[in-house]
């Protein structure tokens, strides 16, 4: 066998376009969501008959397909109608009753707003969208430092849905009892994915994202299985991404279980968000978080006080959450002599299983 015929040539590549594992991409068919997708698309339905439609509370483990799916519906709803204004937020960073509106007054494509109030700044909005229908789409309300844009759309805005999404199924009891009243909203649980699931899902996007025949099936197994342990897709994407990047730095024409157990070594630098997103107080609790990893919710919280900040438990408790979704850190529950308490460490999800 000739010496480099297993070699990539210059100018080769395994990849015929990464686009596809980015975890943001929005496919064009949304595999094993289609009762999920009927259910947003029977929320919007009133509003296609001059009516208002119903609002969701949307919640689920994170990478199993929530945002996705309703993005999908989204876009399939600009295809079919123009009276209809869909309206996406993500509270990650519009955290703020100030900084929502001022998104969604961009995204209806006013101009010159930095000047105006949030009094301003809804009453563009208001007199827009009452001349029509609107989705609402906040995802990350979780981390939601404000709420009181709830309770305004709400009240102010005739004839809309709004879907809210999170991980956490308990984030509804935060909201105020007025806002809860007035949303009144349909439950909508997102299951994990099974192992099959996952495999379809990152079957179809390797053979879009890679020259075709260049995954071991074994190595795309064992992929799998790693992806399942964590039951996020989005952990799949990162290593299947990986893989290919590491088969390429050594030249190899296909990429195998040894490149896929490299790349399992390194998913703990996987961050589902990037750093330079969390704004500097997040940043700076993050930072504590690594010069105090292991403490105990409350001691965390104390020590955050020492250092001369101030933020109510509550707030502190989202940014905890806002961390830990992002892959920066661990939160663990334990159970002790004193009871139930949640312990912080500066480590994103348990280590996969090493071959």
């Amino acid at each position: 066998m000739p010496l480099f015929k297993e070699l990539l040539r210059s100018g080769e590549s395994l990849f015929r376009d990464t686009v596809m594992l980015d975890f943001d991409f929005q496919p064009k068919v949304m595999q094993y969501r289609e009762s999920e997708q009927q259910r947003f698309a029977i929320a919007i339905r009133p509003l296609l008959q001059s009516q208002t439609g119903r609002n969701l509370f949307v919640y689920g483990a994170p990478g199993i397909g929530k945002t996705t799916a309703c993005k999908h519906v989204l876009r399939e709803l600009e295809g079919e109608t123009d009276t209809i204004t869909p309206l996406y937020v993500n509270c990650w960073k519009e955290n703020t009753t100030y900084k929502i509106f001022y998104n969604l007054g961009e995204q209806l494509g006013f101009a010159f707003l930095q000047n105006k109030k949030t009094s301003e700044l809804f009453a563009l909005i208001k007199n827009k969208l009452n001349k029509q229908s609107a989705v609402f789409v906040f995802d990350e309300i979780d981390k939601l430092e404000e709420t009181d844009f709830l309770y305004t759309i709400l009240e102010d805005i005739y004839r809309k849905a709004i879907f809210l999404i999170t991980n956490y199924r308990d984030s509804y009891t935060n909201f105020d009892e007025r806002i809860r009243s007035r949303l009144a909203p349909e439950f909508l649980a997102f299951r994990t994915y099974n192992e099959q699931e996952i495999a379809g899902i990152l079957r179809t996007r390797r053979d879009y994202a890679f020259v075709q025949g260049c995954w071991d099936e074994e190595a795309f197994k064992e992929l799998v299985e790693k992806c399942t342990e964590t039951m996020d897709v989005r952990v799949g994407l990162y290593l299947m991404q990986e893989a290919g990047r590491i088969a390429e730095e050594k030249s190899a024409r296909q990429i195998t279980l040894l490149h896929v157990a490299e790349a399992v070594r390194k998913v703990d630098d996987f961050h589902v968000k990037p750093k330079e997103d969390l704004d500097d107080e997040t940043q700076d609790l993050l930072q504590l978080v690594k010069e105090q990893s292991g403490l105990k919710m409350g001691e965390l919280y104390d020590a955050y006080l020492a250092s001369g900040k101030e933020l109510s438990y509550k707030s502190f408790q989202r940014r905890i959450a806002k961390l830990s979704d992002g892959r920066f850190i661990k939160t663990e529950k334990v159970s002790g002599d004193g009871g139930n308490t949640t312990l912080v460490h500066y480590a994103v999800e348990k280590k996969l299983t090493e071959f």
